[in-house]
């Protein structure tokens, strides 16, 4: 059975042995094992949200429920991430920095990941998200520090130029993907 503050522990242990992904992505992996139990651990998502369960300087762990074929636009973490998906799908396209430091993004890969699947992000990755599907995907979300820190970048979805992280756009994100669903 997934507890979520067995979780947490589970995490913070991980992480204080290896400051890497490699414990946490165990951790993560242990638990989707079972995303069954990790759905019902956390409870049937009814809504897109951000839920904090854990944040430290070390250490964030959100439960992220992506909305109906909501769309994030390209961000980095600054932190490498591990993600956990428990129910639903989350198509990632992974960005660099376009070559010879010119302005703006250019795509360098994709990944899809389903019920089940665990993928770690590098420190560097600039990615963006979209819930393909017409119903609310959820994700344990684990970060090798603080997530909500200052310091971090999006881009702009349609001219893709960096531009300071904005915390208040990603919450309107997850409010307008709720006004969809009514």
């Amino acid at each position: 059975m997934f507890e979520i503050e067995r979780f947490i522990e589970d995490c913070r242990a991980a992480v204080a042995a290896d400051p890497t992904h490699k414990s946490a992505r165990e951790v993560v992996a242990r638990a989707l094992a079972d995303p069954a139990a990790v759905l019902k651990g956390v409870g049937e998502p009814t809504r897109a949200t951000v839920d904090i369960l854990h944040r430290s300087p070390e250490l964030t762990i959100l439960n992220l429920v992506w909305g109906a074929k909501m769309t994030l636009q390209p961000h980095n973490h600054r932190m490498w991430a591990v993600i956990g998906i428990y129910s639903g799908r989350e198509d990632n396209i992974f960005w660099r920095r376009r070559a010879g430091g010119g302005p703006g993004l250019e795509a360098a890969g994709a990944e899809a990941l389903s019920t089940g699947d665990v993928a770690p992000l590098g420190r560097d990755v600039i990615h963006s998200v979209t819930n393909p599907i017409p119903r609310l995907t959820g994700a344990l979300h684990v970060y090798g520090g603080d997530f909500f820190a200052p310091g971090r970048s999006q881009w702009d979805p349609e001219r893709l130029t960096e531009e300071p992280y904005d915390s208040v756009a990603l919450r309107k994100a997850f409010e307008d993907s709720n006004a969809r669903i009514g």
